[in-house]
């Protein structure tokens, strides 16, 4: 007898190392640059720093690899909730494109942006919130497609919903009247919010990526 298991297709292989790529330069900029304060400083100053290329070629290569799953959730007639998150996860893609190609300011602007700096921070939010809204919408079809990534399709989700939420309270907090939100020596938790913000979405990239990428495989049984 034949079973049908879920079979990633091969093309999955290069977005899923695009981000992995990314991850691993935000890594390294973070490394290098041992005075910028992990908690309290957001991860886009960081492009002011030693090696600070890293930062941008580390959002276009998670741009890019998010691009790719965009056009493969396009193929074929879809419910709308589908059709509404493959748009959603549209913005969240240009948004990252956006924040690579505008750097942020050097730290300690945040009641003086500059355009660049107005274009990225904007350009940025628009795409976190835009992560967690497509992630509600397609977890159950791409859960469908690979039951067994459900719960951690579910888990990312609720995280980064979650993060975003708190991340928009610390900016708030950061850029009307001065950072308060704060625990010990650092003055704000924004950056350490940042970077779990972060981790959750291009975690959940990557097993969207997975989800999408699979095809029905054949694989052959014992005979009884």
């Amino acid at each position: 007898m034949t079973r049908t298991n879920p079979a990633p297709a091969a093309g999955v292989r290069a977005p899923l190392t695009l981000i992995g790529t990314g991850v691993l330069a935000m890594a390294a900029v973070e490394a290098l640059n041992p005075g910028y304060d992990l908690v309290s400083e957001t991860l886009s100053r960081y492009v002011h720093g030693t090696a600070g290329w890293l930062l941008p070629a580390a959002l276009l290569a998670v741009g890019a690899a998010s691009a790719v799953l965009v056009v493969r959730l396009g193929a074929g007639a879809r419910a709308r909730a589908w059709r509404a998150g493959r748009v959603a996860l549209a913005v969240w893609t240009a948004g990252i494109l956006v924040a690579a190609l505008f750097p942020a300011d050097p730290p300690g602007r945040w009641s003086r942006p500059s355009l660049s700096e107005l274009v990225h921070g904007n350009a940025a939010f628009l795409a976190f919130a835009a992560l967690p809204t497509a992630a509600v919408l397609l977890r159950g079809a791409l859960a469908a497609r690979r039951p067994g990534l459900r719960t951690a399709l579910t888990a990312l989700t609720a995280v980064s919903a979650a993060t975003t939420a708190a991340l928009a309270v610390f900016l708030v907090d950061v850029m009307d009247g001065g950072p308060s939100l704060g625990l010990g020596g650092a003055p704000t938790l924004v950056g350490l919010v940042e970077r779990l913000v972060l981790a959750a979405d291009f975690g959940w990239v990557a097993l969207a990526l997975a989800a999408a990428g699979t095809r029905p495989g054949r694989e052959r049984g014992h005979r009884a």
